[in-house]
């Protein structure tokens, strides 16, 4: 994947705005400089198994020491501290009460109607353990995969904590996930176990998630699924199947509020996670024990530059790997407190976000690209009215964020003074990859800046030839880390040819690619061009699809933007750009010429966009993603085809299927 030059050395890719931290926060940080990063860096380089030895010692509580830092034997298939034995929850939660920080606050929780709760890291502690007694009571044991289909309630991370607990690997699935997309992870999984909920609340709506569970087993998993645990949250009525199902509260209610924590090994499998492919069978991405710990641990700690005071907020669902790693396992790790909210904004209350860090005074807040820029279109007079001070440091997540957005979070929600770490990692990655740390990084609006300490990352083309500076190419890490994935679940062919086949590396192996494009600047900072599937090549030269929507967002009157190919006879592919307008722009013919000279004189001819589709929203996911794989087959005028159950709103879809 190789960008045309002529074409994308633009005032785009050199974005030279650089926000360098103040000294105040650098002072206060746990990196206080560059230097010092770049220290830590030559370290994992020099001498890399030293380096994860040390940190490995000194962050995480062992049950019994391990004796090698990684097993290369059967690479890719790596192993990480292998001897060692331990229990995540040990480290997130009772190292923490004998340290003396138990009557801490561990879990802020919020839920959509305004009721709240909190729990100290004691008060979690014996939650989990009447939750892992309750599962023991059951006949769940080591090495049982439980399923999680959850709202984003208290409940949800406690049973997650519960399973690893007793050494139950969990599979935690996005309550916004149909019934069909259930049942397919359920039987992949093999999972016999179901904690669920009657409902939840999201929008003002309630979500029927035991009706889902009931309909996943009924359409194909009655015979994986044996029973089914179920969270009193919205009391509505619901069918309860004898000796199958059981209420979360009747089962906790007797149960004694101390469990033995299991000793684990450290390759002992954590979860599976499930990302949701376009086509064909989900992947069930493995991770395991100790390196997990170990990299969620230190990710958080050093981007969000964690301290004893802080009240930290991520606001993705626990049913992604964002909140597996930053909701629960890194903030519990760090004895930080960690806040959950179970709604979103919403047309009843497009402040919910700012009303939350008012009320709660939040200090770290790490939200997604695509929520800002909806927080953008909506104006800002509605953060205006509340009281952000409270904030220190902001984060993005999930995509690429254009700098016009990443400016509009710092003057606005940040007021000109938060640094932003804007973090680019997968569910495979186990944590992020690649961050600004908020003490020692001058950042650039849009980029992702530097690879961490202990990831080598790389910028090649298809030969695993390293490309130039400001060209294009695929982003790869050369060498493993202890958070990294370790398999796909029951098919490990899928987990080479999809992670470490794809690349032809002359000399090397073991090289992990990650699936996306990117490049480097003359001053060594990546920029993340999204999936290499989002590339379009015009008339033989390659584009980003992230610059052409960069330079869109960049118009006054647009609030996002998304743009897809589409086949055509004489260029290769033609461009194609959905589009939606800040409020009160309604000039749709003249809007559309104007967009596209807009592009013309920011990326240059080659980049104008065929067609302009101006619709009132774009197409999401429930975690605020947008899906861009609807976009392509509307653009081509196709059926659209495989999974959309994590489709936010169907009501968007119908209305491009008019317009398109």
């Amino acid at each position: 994947m190789t960008l045309d030059k002529k074409h994308s050395i633009n005032n785009i890719l050199e974005e030279n705005r650089l926000f360098p931290p103040s000294k105040e926060f650098s002072d206060k940080s746990n990196i206080k400089s560059f230097e010092e990063l770049q220290s830590l860096k030559k370290q994992s380089l020099e001498n890399p198994t030293k380096f994860w030895e040390s940190f490995a010692n000194s962050e995480i509580d062992w049950f019994e020491p391990f004796q090698t830092v990684l097993d290369r034997e059967n690479a890719p298939f790596f192993k990480w501290f292998k001897e060692g034995k331990l229990n995540i929850t040990y480290n997130c939660l009772d190292r923490h009460i004998k340290n003396g920080i138990g009557n801490k606050t561990a879990l802020v929780w919020e839920g959509e109607p305004g009721d709240n709760k909190k729990y100290t890291y004691q008060e979690l502690l014996k939650e989990v353990c009447k939750a892992s007694n309750a599962l023991k009571s059951l006949g769940i044991k080591k090495g049982d995969l439980v399923c999680i289909y959850m709202p984003m309630i208290p409940e949800a991370m406690v049973a997650m904590l519960a399973c690893a607990r007793i050494g139950a690997p969990h599979s935690v699935v996005f309550g916004g996930f149909s019934s069909e997309s259930l049942k397919d992870r359920l039987i992949d999984g093999n999972a016999r176990f179901v904690i669920t909920a009657d409902g939840g609340f999201r929008k003002d709506k309630v979500i029927e998630l035991k009706k889902a569970v009931d309909a996943a087993i009924e359409s194909g998993a009655n015979k994986i699924v044996e029973k089914v645990i179920v969270v009193q949250r919205t009391k509505k009525d619901i069918s309860m199947v004898n000796n199958r199902d059981f209420w979360w509260h009747e089962l906790l209610k007797d149960q004694k509020d101390w469990c033995e924590p299991e000793i684990m090994n450290s390759e002992d499998r954590l979860f599976v996670l499930y990302t949701s492919g376009s086509t064909g069978k989900p992947k069930g991405v493995v991770h395991t024990t100790a390196g997990y710990n170990l990299w969620s641990h230190l990710t958080f700690k050093w981007i969000f530059d964690i301290k004893d005071d802080d009240v930290y907020w991520c606001t993705a669902d626990v049913g992604w790997i964002t909140g597996h790693s930053y909701i629960v396992y890194g903030p519990l790790s760090n004895g930080a407190t960690t806040l959950m909210f179970e709604g979103v904004p919403r047309a009843s209350n497009l402040g919910a976000f700012w009303e939350i860090i008012q009320k709660y005074k939040v200090t770290i807040f790490y939200t997604a690209p695509t929520a800002i820029r909806s927080f953008m279109k909506s104006g800002r007079e509605i953060p205006d009215q509340y009281d952000l001070r409270s904030l220190r440091l902001l984060g993005t997540v999930g995509e690429p964020i254009n700098p016009e957005a990443w400016m509009w979070y710092r003057e606005v929600i940040g007021d000109n003074k938060c640094p932003i770490v804007d973090t680019w990692w997968q569910t495979e990655t186990g944590g992020v990859m690649i961050s600004p740390l908020p003490g020692a990084v001058a950042t650039k609006p849009g980029s992702a800046t530097f690879s961490l300490p202990g990831i080598e990352v790389e910028v090649v083309d298809k030969n695993g030839e390293k490309v130039v500076e400001n060209e294009g190419g695929y982003l790869v890490v050369k060498k493993p880390w202890p958070g990294m994935m370790r398999t796909i679940h029951e098919n490990s062919q899928r987990y080479l040819e999809s992670y470490w086949e794809y690349i032809s590396f002359k000399g090397e192996k073991n090289v992990y690619f990650a699936g996306d494009g990117a490049r480097i600047d003359n001053d060594g900072y990546i920029w993340i061009m999204g999936r290499v599937d989002d590339v379009i090549s015009v008339s033989g030269h390659r584009l980003g699809t992230m610059e052409i929507e960069s330079a869109l967002v960049s118009h006054k009157s647009v609030a996002e933007a998304a743009v897809v190919g589409r086949k055509d006879d004489l260029k290769g592919e033609a461009i194609v750009a959905f589009v939606s307008l800040e409020k009160d722009i309604n000039s749709f013919p003249e809007i559309v010429e104007e967009l596209k000279k807009h592009v013309v004189n920011e990326i240059g001819i080659i980049a104008k966009p065929e067609k302009i589709i101006i619709s009132d929203s774009l197409p999401k996911t429930r975690s605020g993603k947008i899906m861009r794989r609807i976009l392509r087959s509307l653009a081509e005028g196709e059926k659209i085809s495989g999974d959309i159950s994590t489709l936010e709103d169907s009501s968007v879809l119908e209305k491009l299927k008019e317009i398109s």
